[in-house]
C-alpha cells in the first residue's frame, strides 16, 4: 500500500512541497481507514456518548467513566476496545496476544490499573480445520499473554460462521480502575517545553506498517506475506511496564501519555501533541533499539510491542529513569514539546549532522485525512421459509452446534482469579467483580478485607453474527438488548459501553448499507436504554477471497450493582419457573425465527424477531427482581432459544419440568428473541406485579430435585438429565481434547 494519489495532492498543497519518505509513510498509517476512520467516522455521530458519569468520552485511548457514589470520593473506571483481527488471521497466537497488551497499554495511558479482560472471538465453520487452527491459537494467544501479566479474563463470546472462513475477528475490551480523581492522566499534551520519554520495549522492525496493513483486505497469501506487519509479544516486559506505570502514576510523574500502537512512536507522539494543539521535536536516534542499523523511517513506525511514551515535566525525567531502570525497563529521551510543528530528526553520516526526516502540523498529520464518502444499499430480509424437524432432533442438533455448546474448553484457559475479585466466574451471563483496591498489592489488601458491601461491576461483551447477517439493524438492536440482559440477569444497572464495529470492504455498496445498519441499529438500543456509548474501534476491510465478514458489532457493556452476590444461572430446584418478555411465548402464537440457530442448523429462513417496546423499563425490572430475596435462579433467554436456557440451568442436583403450549412449540423453544430471562422464583406473583405494566410474565413449570429437564411442547416430550445433556454440550472440548 502507499500514499493515494489524491491523499498525496492534499499533503502538497499544505506542505508546499513533495512529502519525504518518512512523511509520506506517516500519512499513509495515520491517513488509513484503521488510524482516521475515514468510512466511518460520518456514521459515529449516531452515538450518545454524554452522560453526568462520562468524565473522558470517545477519542482518548481509553474512556473514562465515575461508579455512582453517595460521597465527595470518586472512583473511576476505564473502559476500551481494539480489534485485532488481521494480524491474528496471520500468527494467531502474536496477533491475539498483542491485541491483548494493547488494550492494556491504552488502559495505562488513562492513568488506570487493569482489572479485567472480555475477549468476543469470531471464526469460520468449526467443522474446518483451518477456523479449528486459527481458533486454537487465539485462544493460547490471550491466555498466555492474560495470564502472563496477571489481568484476568472474565468474560467474552465465541461464534462461528461460514463468513469467517478467510478473515477471523479478535476484539478484546479492557476494565480499569481509577482510585482517586487525581491519578487521571490523558494523551492531551500540556506544555511547550516538557521532556517527552519513551519507556518499555526496544524498538524492532516487527510491525512495520501494521496500520495500513489493517485497512486492506486479506490476500489469499497474507499468511506469509504479510507476516512482518504482525507483532511480537512480550508479556513478562508489559507486566513490569503494568509496575511501573502504577508508581510513576503514584508519584504523580506523568503530564501525559500515549500508548505505542498504530504507527508506532509516529502515531502516538504526534496524536500527543496534535490534541494539545501543540508541535514536537523528536529525535529518533536517541530511542532504544533491538536491532542494529534501523534507518530513521524503521524507528519511527515500527510497531513494537509493550512500549509506552510519557509527557514528562524536565525537572522529573531523571525520577522516571530510576523508575524505569528499578523494572528492568530501557528508558530513552526522545525529545520535547514544542510550539511548532510535528518534527522528527536523526543524526547522518560522519559529522553527525541531523536530518529533518518529518516536519509538518501535528493536527493535519493527525485529522486531516478527507472522509470517504461512500454508496449504501440497504439490507433486506428474508422470507418465512421454515424446515419441519422433530423436537428431538432439533434440541439435540441446536444443543451441540458450536455457537450454543459450551465455552468451557476456552475461559478454562484463562486465569479469572487473579486479582481475588471476581464474584460471578465466566460460563455465566455476565461477569461480576468487586471494586476494591487496585494497583500491585490489591490482591494481598482484598485478602486481609471482609468488606462485601462495596460496588460490584458486572461485565458483558459480546454479539451475534446470525442476528446481524439475517437482519443488520434489528440484529444489532438485538445484540445491544441483549448484553444489557445478561448484566440485569445479575442484578446490575447499565453504566457505560464501548463498541468495536466490524465490517467488510466499505467500497461496497452491500457491504456498506449493512455496516451502517449495525452502527445505527447499536446506537439506537443505546440511547434507549440510556447507556451512553464512551468509546470504542472500528475494523473495515474484513475481506478476503472467500467474501465479506457478516457486519459483526461487538459490544462491551458494564453495569453497577450494590454488593458482589449475584443469583446463579444453575437451578436451585425450590422454585416456580417464569420467562420473563417473552411476547410469543405469552400469546401462544407463532415466532419468529431469524438468526437464530435452529435455522443455522435447518437451513431455513424467516425475519427476525419483534424487541420489546419498553426495554429500558425492562432492564430496570430484571435488575431488581434479580435481586429480590426469593429469587434462587436467572438466565437471559439468548442464542439457541428457550430450550438451550433451560438445558443450561440444569445440574446434577436440580432439573425442571416444564410444558410449552400451542401449536407453535418449536418456533416458541427455539426463537432468539432478546430481552428474556428465565427466573426461579419462590414468589411468582411477585415477580408478575413488578413486571405489571412492563412485559409478560409467563410460568413454564417448576424446578425439581431430579437433575433432569422433563419438556413437553406440543405433542412431543423429551427427558434428557444432566450427564446427557453435557455431553451433547461438549462439542468443542471434545474435539480439541
Amino acid at each position: 500500500m502507499t500514499l493515494a494519489d489524491s491523499d498525496r495532492e492534499l499533503v502538497v498543497a499544505e506542505l508546499g512541497r513533495e512529502p519525504t519518505t518518512a512523511e509520506a509513510a506517516l500519512f499513509e498509517n495515520l491517513w488509513s481507514e484503521h488510524c482516521a476512520y475515514r468510512s466511518s467516522r460520518p456514521l459515529l455521530s449516531a452515538f450518545d456518548s454524554e452522560d453526568q458519569q462520562v468524565v473522558v468520552g470517545p477519542g482518548d485511548d481509553a474512556a473514562v467513566v465515575a461508579l455512582p457514589s453517595d460521597g465527595d470520593d470518586k472512583t473511576y473506571i476505564t473502559l476500551g476496545i481494539e480489534s485485532h483481527n488481521h494480524p491474528s488471521y496471520v500468527d494467531p497466537f502474536d496477533g491475539a496476544a498483542t491485541g491483548v497488551g494493547g488494550i492494556v497499554r491504552d488502559t495505562l495511558s488513562m492513568g488506570a490499573y487493569p482489572i479485567a479482560l472480555a475477549d468476543s472471538l469470531y471464526f469460520g465453520d468449526f467443522d474446518r480445520e483451518h477456523s479449528r487452527y486459527l481458533f486454537e491459537g487465539v485462544v493460547e494467544g490471550i491466555s498466555h499473554y492474560g495470564n502472563c501479566i496477571g489481568v484476568p479474563t472474565v468474560t467474552g463470546s465465541v461464534a462461528f460462521h461460514d463468513d469467517y472462513e478467510g478473515n477471523p475477528l479478535v476484539n478484546v475490551a479492557c476494565v480499569g480502575l481509577i482510585e482517586d480523581d487525581d491519578r487521571l492522566v490523558t494523551a492531551e499534551a500540556q506544555e511547550p517545553g516538557n521532556t517527552l520519554v519513551l519507556v518499555g520495549n526496544s524498538t524492532g522492525r516487527d510491525g512495520l506498517g501494521g496500520a495500513s496493513f489493517a485497512s486492506e483486505d486479506l490476500s489469499e497469501d497474507a499468511e506469509t506475506e504479510d507476516r512482518p506487519a504482525v507483532q511480537v509479544g512480550d508479556p513478562y516486559t508489559e507486566k513490569l511496564l503494568i509496575e511501573a506505570n502504577e508508581r510513576l502514576i503514584d508519584e504523580n510523574l506523568i503530564e501525559s501519555a500515549r500508548d505505542l500502537g498504530a504507527a508506532g512512536l509516529g502515531g502516538a507522539s504526534s496524536e500527543m501533541v496534535a490534541k494539545g494543539d501543540l508541535g514536537a521535536h523528536i529525535k529518533l536516534d536517541k530511542v532504544h533499539q533491538r536491532e542494529p542499523g534501523m534507518n530513521g523511517l524503521e524507528i519511527l513506525i515500527s510497531e513494537s510491542q509493550e512500549r509506552m511514551c510519557y509527557e514528562v515535566d524536565p525537572e522529573n525525567v531523571d525520577r522516571v529513569q530510576e523508575i524505569a531502570e528499578r523494572y528492568d525497563l530501557g528508558c530513552s529521551v526522545i525529545g520535547e514539546v514544542t510550539e511548532g510543528n510535528y518534527v522528527c530528526t536523526v543524526t547522518e553520516g560522519e559529522d553527525q549532522e541531523r536530518e529533518t526526516l518529518v516536519d509538518v502540523d501535528a493536527e493535519f498529520l493527525g485529522e486531516g485525512a478527507p472522509m470517504n464518502d461512500l454508496t449504501m444499499e440497504e439490507p433486506t430480509q428474508p422470507a418465512r421459509d421454515l424446515p419441519d424437524i422433530a423436537l428431538t432432533d432439533a434440541f439435540e442438533a441446536v444443543l451441540s452446534s458450536p455457537n450454543t455448546a459450551s465455552k468451557q474448553w476456552v475461559y478454562r484457559q484463562y486465569d479469572h482469579e487473579v486479582q481475588v475479585r471476581t464474584a460471578v466466574a465466566p460460563g455465566d451471563d455476565a461477569a461480576v467483580l468487586a471494586v476494591r483496591e487496585a494497583g500491585i498489592d490489591a490482591a494481598e489488601a482484598a485478602s486481609d478485607s471482609d468488606d462485601e458491601t462495596g460496588v460490584g461491576l458486572a461485565f458483558s461483551s459480546g454479539a451475534d453474527p446470525n442476528w446481524t447477517d439475517a437482519a443488520p439493524y434489528e440484529g444489532a438492536r438485538a445484540v445491544a438488548l441483549e448484553n444489557a440482559t445478561n448484566v440485569a440477569a445479575k442484578g446490575a444497572t447499565p453504566l457505560a459501553a464501548v463498541n468495536c464495529l466490524n465490517g467488510g470492504n466499505p467500497e461496497k455498496s452491500d457491504v456498506y448499507g449493512g455496516f451502517g445498519s449495525i452502527v445505527d441499529g447499536l446506537a439506537d438500543m443505546c440511547s434507549t436504554l440510556n447507556t451512553p456509548v464512551v468509546g470504542g474501534n472500528v475494523s473495515l476491510y474484513n475481506d478476503s477471497p472467500s467474501g465479506p465478514i457478516p457486519p459483526t458489532p461487538t459490544l462491551a457493556l458494564v453495569g453497577t450493582k450494590d454488593g458482589y452476590d449475584a443469583p446463579s444461572l444453575s437451578l436451585d430446584g425450590t422454585g416456580e419457573l417464569l420467562v420473563v418478555g417473552d411476547y410469543a411465548l405469552a400469546q401462544a402464537t407463532t415466532a419468529r425465527l431469524g438468526g437464530s440457530e435452529y435455522l443455522a442448523q435447518f437451513d431455513g429462513s424467516d425475519t427476525f424477531p419483534t424487541l420489546p417496546e419498553t426495554p429500558d423499563e425492562l432492564i430496570e425490572t430484571i435488575a431488581a427482581v434479580a435481586d429480590a430475596e426469593s429469587t434462587c435462579a436467572t438466565h437471559d433467554v439468548s442464542h439457541g432459544g428457550l430450550a438451550v436456557t433451560l438445558a443450561e440451568m440444569v445440574t446434577a442436583d436440580a432439573g425442571a419440568a416444564v410444558e410449552i403450549s400451542g401449536p407453535n412449540a418449536t418456533e416458541l423453544l427455539f426463537h432468539e428473541q432478546a430481552g428474556r430471562v428465565v427466573i426461579e422464583t419462590t414468589k411468582p406473583e411477585q415477580v408478575r406485579d413488578a413486571f405489571d405494566g412492563v412485559a409478560p410474565v409467563t410460568q413454564i413449570g417448576r424446578a425439581t430435585d431430579s437433575g433432569t429437564l422433563s419438556l413437553s411442547a406440543g405433542d412431543s416430550t423429551i427427558h434428557v438429565d444432566d450427564d446427557t445433556i453435557a455431553e451433547y454440550r461438549e462439542t468443542i472440548g471434545e474435539e480439541l481434547a
